[in-house]
């Protein structure tokens, strides 16, 4: 267990002094920006059959494609992965 917790740790510490403002060896991963309404109709689907398959709610799909909220966090990173390999999506989704 000692390694495995020096690992953590050394983690923990680096995401701290990072969130700081120190200047840390970490490489942050920033999803690009997705144009949902493009990508679902690209897949030619209604925002009801993208929201369904995809695990989203149809209110939300629809303030992303209206421009009042933008996707981010895991959203976003799944919103990416459907726009460069949507059938490892469905696949994972069974």
């Amino acid at each position: 267990m000692g390694s495995a917790f020096e690992s953590i740790a050394r983690g923990l510490n680096e995401a701290i002094s990072h969130a700081q403002g120190a200047d840390v060896a970490v490489k942050v991963y920033r999803p690009r920006t997705v144009d949902v309404s493009a990508l679902r109709q690209e897949m030619g689907m209604t925002q009801e059959q993208f929201a369904a398959r995809f695990g989203f709610s149809v209110s939300t799909l629809r303030h992303w494609e209206r421009g009042d909220r933008s996707p981010n966090g895991a959203s976003l990173v799944l919103l990416n992965v459907i726009q460069h390999a949507p059938e490892a999506v469905t696949a994972a989704l069974g």
